[in-house]
């Protein structure tokens, strides 16, 4: 028996296996709507045999995109637009997922291939706002730093997107808390520098995170799980680290977030990373041992050997996979194979199994 090809079971929400694909920004939309583009990348995935195809980081206020080539779901019309999309991904058999976001002091910035450089007001960028006003890097402007009628605007926010998205067939909300925006950038005392409630120590800086996990939860359906993404350090001296994100971890745990979601770094540029496969599986690991929460790996996991051995050694619960799905959308399949478990093929592909 494959453990990675194990089902699992978050509230009354049970995926087919362990392959988790994790929310890979695609910046090809419009207005912050979903397009043809989304349907087939993501389908293709569910397709492919994934248990559970994540959407991209979607901003939760257009303000809250990290460019103008973002998904949203700010208004009604972006949660019709996604409908078809969540509607596909469950009728191949995977959880359709959406992970809801703010970037911060990262927003308005440019396509990556066009550089990723800010934008100015000119070229259609936005005042950013953040905890403290510190720029992300040089060159970055400073946000503008947030009032309490910022950060309750912004719970509120969060929570109507929340609504829509399960409006939309998503059965997965994930919180994005990583990666340096928005809600990373309170956590950190590298980007939060204020002297209110919300900064200052550890119950501080987490207060606004805490807030808006606990209102997203209060909006799911009881039924249907709430993630949350942390990063796990900030890879930085002085900044969040390891052990805060285990206390962190509790309080989710204790305000009924069902899984851990491991990543790490993205708050300040230029940092040394020890990147090698798996080298995030530790986090994972240790947020499970310590707090008793199901986590989820990611990073550098490319073989169907590595994921099978992370889920059978206990070190995550399942496994989110970046590029080695946009390398292979039909990774499960292959790694099925591989392993020597016979799942279902799509009809449509029987041909091709064996």
């Amino acid at each position: 028996m494959s453990e990675l090809f194990s089902r699992f079971r978050s509230r009354d929400v049970e995926f087919r296996n362990r392959i988790f694909v994790s929310p890979m920004c695609q910046y090809s939309s419009r207005d912050g709507l979903p397009n043809e583009w989304h349907l087939v990348h993501l389908g293709s995935r569910a397709v492919g045999g994934a248990g559970l195809v994540m959407v991209e980081a979607t901003a939760v206020s257009p303000e809250g995109r990290i460019s103008p080539g973002d998904t949203g779901l700010w208004s009604d019309d972006h949660a019709q637009a996604f409908r078809p999309i969540a509607r596909f991904i469950r009728a191949q058999g995977a959880i359709p997922g959406i992970q809801l976001a703010h970037a911060g002091r990262k927003a308005s910035t440019d396509l990556p291939w066009r550089g990723g450089r800010p934008l100015r007001e000119s070229e259609g960028g936005w005042q950013t706002i953040g905890p403290s006003p510190i720029p992300f890097a040089e060159g970055f402007p400073p946000p503008r730093e947030m009032s309490e009628r910022d950060i309750e605007t912004v719970i509120a926010q969060f929570v109507a997107a929340a609504r829509r998205s399960v409006e939309a067939g998503f059965e997965v909300i994930e919180i994005h808390m990583a990666h340096g925006y928005l809600l990373h950038e309170f956590l950190s005392p590298l980007s939060n520098h204020r002297l209110d409630r919300y900064g200052g120590d550890f119950e501080g800086r987490t207060r606004f995170p805490l807030q808006v996990a606990v209102a997203v939860r209060e909006t799911v359906p009881a039924s249907l799980p709430v993630f949350v993404r942390i990063s796990a350090t900030d890879w930085a001296e002085g900044g969040w680290d390891l052990a805060q994100s285990v206390e962190f971890a509790r309080r989710l745990k204790d305000v009924g977030i069902d899984l851990i979601d491991c990543s790490s770094g993205g708050l300040v540029p230029n940092v040394k990373i020890p990147a090698g496969p798996g080298y995030q599986v530790p986090f994972a690991m240790e947020i499970r041992r310590q707090v008793g929460i199901p986590t989820g790996a990611v990073g550098m996991i490319r073989n169907s050997w590595q994921a099978e051995q992370i889920i059978a050694n206990g070190e995550a619960d399942v496994v989110f996979l970046a590029r080695a799905m946009l390398r292979d959308p039909y990774w499960a399949l292959h790694a099925a194979r591989e392993l020597g478990v016979d799942i279902e093929w799509p009809v449509q592909y029987a041909r091709a199994k064996d």
